[in-house]
């Protein structure tokens, strides 16, 4: 994406193939897509209060809603993939 204002959604997940569900729009804004894609790691960390087994932050252009997500599209953390924005699965 080009330039534009950024904003973190807080996705909620199951453990299934239903779709993830946008639970929260954090306020911090930002100018660019990288600005908020560093952020994501520590906004999923902070976020992870949402009573779902997995919790993504993804960047979405501000005014826009976030494209669909499955719970199986979601990169779980494992060996050889670090730097992932899913916060850890609770249980």
């Amino acid at each position: 994406m080009g330039p534009g204002l950024f904003l973190i959604a807080i996705m909620g997940c199951g453990e299934d193939d239903s779709s993830c569900r946008q639970v929260r729009t954090l306020e911090a804004r930002y100018e660019s897509q990288a600005a908020c894609t560093a952020a994501t790691e520590a906004a999923a960390a902070r976020n992870s209060d949402v009573d779902y087994p997995v919790v993504v932050a993804r960047c979405i252009a501000a005014g826009a809603r976030s494209e669909p997500l499955k719970a199986d599209d979601v990169q779980r953390p494992g060996p050889g993939r670090a730097g992932l924005k899913v916060s850890p699965i609770r249980s």
